[in-house]
């Protein structure tokens, strides 16, 4: 029996540059953007902020010569105004199979439907009600580098790069910090070194992920990295929360409190999921961003 591909759903607007299109809905109404769209479907959308991160997923398919990867378009287009995606992701050569056009209502609510493993989309009100439905989801920022204020490293190797409370593990330990600061944070880790971290809204993607990895041999298209803001001596809960959960990760950073942003840099991320807003902003020159709305950080 074929294991499960791994399973991203994405919106059309975090697939496609949809801007333009966009503005047409805002300012002329919903009429006036479905007049758009259909005398335009032959026009091929540009790509947009998940766009790379897409097609490397997809070339994974290639690579193994198995249907690894399962991409599904989640969109608030109908049928109609959707077919210029649909033409879109067959320009660019996509092998995006499956969809659902929502017809103006929210998609979030198919991503268990589709038994997605991450949902990434432009809408971070979608994200969370993903994320409460127990799915890693992430709303992509628009990247800086797309606008060519930066220059992104590149690499043939599809690069995931995660924060770690809040992402990978609960806000157990980001509760302790925010309430009572540095100090307790650093002793109530050491405390509890030995006490593996409850799991966060990532942990099932990570699973999945090295699950594919171990896959491919010593030449693995896939690499992972944790980047977190903790140091010694909160890394050791970190390392054996890791080891309990039989996952491994192929790069580490402890930088406590350093930005993370050269680092993202010198590691070539595809895509770096982080629960803070600053560290987002702050990466974005360097790579594609998901916010993860997660956490006691972005509790209203």
């Amino acid at each position: 029996m074929n294991p499960k591909p791994l399973t991203v759903a994405i919106s059309s607007r975090a697939l496609f540059d949809l801007r333009e299109s966009n503005a047409v809905y805002e300012k002329q109404g919903l009429e006036a953007y479905r007049r758009y769209q259909i005398d335009k479907e032959d026009q091929p959308l540009e790509p947009g902020e998940g766009f790379l991160l897409v097609k490397k997923l997809l070339d994974l398919n290639k690579l193994s010569k198995k249907q690894r990867v399962d991409i599904i378009l989640l969109s608030r287009n109908s049928a109609d105004t959707g077919l210029r995606i649909f033409n879109s992701i067959q320009h660019h050569g996509l092998e995006v199979a499956k969809a659902a056009f929502c017809g103006g209502e929210s998609p979030y609510r198919y991503v268990k439907a589709f038994g997605c493993d991450l949902f990434l989309s432009a809408d971070g009100a979608d994200v969370r009600r993903a994320l409460e439905q127990g799915v890693a989801a992430a709303n992509l920022l628009p990247s800086r580098q797309a606008s060519g204020q930066s220059q992104r490293p590149q690499t043939d190797q599809l690069r995931f790069a995660f924060d770690g409370d809040a992402v990978l593990f609960s806000d157990e330990a980001e509760r302790v910090f925010q309430a009572e600061g540095l100090d307790a944070f650093s002793a109530s880790e050491a405390a509890k070194a030995a006490r593996p971290l409850p799991g966060g809204p990532f942990k099932s993607f990570l699973g999945t992920l090295q699950d594919l990895q171990q896959e491919f041999d010593e030449d693995c298209p896939i690499r992972t990295a944790l980047i977190t803001a903790r140091g010694a001596p909160a890394h050791e809960r970190v390392i054996r929360t890791l080891r309990a959960w039989n996952i491994r990760l192929d790069e580490s950073f402890f930088l406590d409190g350093m930005e993370k942003a050269e680092v993202l840099r010198a590691f070539a991320a595809d895509v770096f999921f982080d629960d803070q807003t600053q560290h987002c902003q702050a990466a974005a020159a360097h790579t594609s961003v998901g916010h993860v709305p997660a956490g006691v950080i972005n509790q209203a």
